[in-house]
């Protein structure tokens, strides 16, 4: 499988915080993306890969649509797009990670600081997030979810739902520093852990 290296040849300078990415058409790319270190925040109208998406240490990923990649999608700062984010593997961000719409992935979902979605969070293994993690919809986690802030949500979390193999009471475990549900939202499944927020 190919790899497409975006270097500073391949962005140019804009008024606003970001780079515009100006090289070849990433809107469908067969093969895996790697961003090179300290480019700062690269922005994409849309960027998909059949393999993997990776901006290196000091660089970030945001799309004005969607950010799709059939494996893994991994930032040393923050992932944002417009529209979703979806990965058949991992998603994992220094900073943080969020989207207009969805956030899937097929493995974990980690981010150093928050995770936010305008609709749903799933992950078919856990969810980890150094700050707070924030739904528009539900959240499904197929093993634990861990935030030091605030968890909140509409409609349903589950926690531990994975089919693969037999859970220990640990994987099933949704800690946060305080669970929010909004509009009668409520927990279907899991084991809540409220550690509090540190000031």
């Amino acid at each position: 499988m190919k790899t497409l290296n975006i270097t500073s040849k391949e962005v140019k300078e804009t008024k606003y915080y970001y780079k515009e990415y100006i090289g070849e058409d990433v809107s469908d790319f067969e093969g895996n993306i790697e961003i090179e270190e300290n480019l700062g925040c690269v922005r994409f109208s849309s960027i998909k890969a059949n393999g993997y998406i990776w901006a290196k240490e000091g660089s970030e990923i945001e799309a004005g649509e969607g950010i799709e990649a059939g494996e893994g999608i991994k930032a040393g700062w923050g992932i944002e797009a417009g529209r979703g984010i979806e990965a058949g593997r991992g998603i994992k961000a220094g900073w943080g990670i969020e989207a207009g719409r969805g956030i899937e992935a097929g493995r974990g979902i980690e981010a150093g600081r928050g995770i936010e979605a305008g609709e749903g969070i799933k992950a078919g293994r856990g969810i980890k997030a150094g700050w707070g993690i924030e739904a528009g919809r539900g959240i499904e986690a197929g093993e634990g979810i861990t935030c030091k802030k605030e968890l909140t949500f509409r409609y349903k979390l589950f926690a531990g739902t994975c089919l693969w193999k037999t859970l220990t009471d640990a994987e099933k475990t949704i800690t946060c520093g305080k669970l929010n549900p909004i509009d009668g939202a409520k927990v279907e499944y899991g084991i809540v852990k409220e550690i509090g927020i540190e000031d």
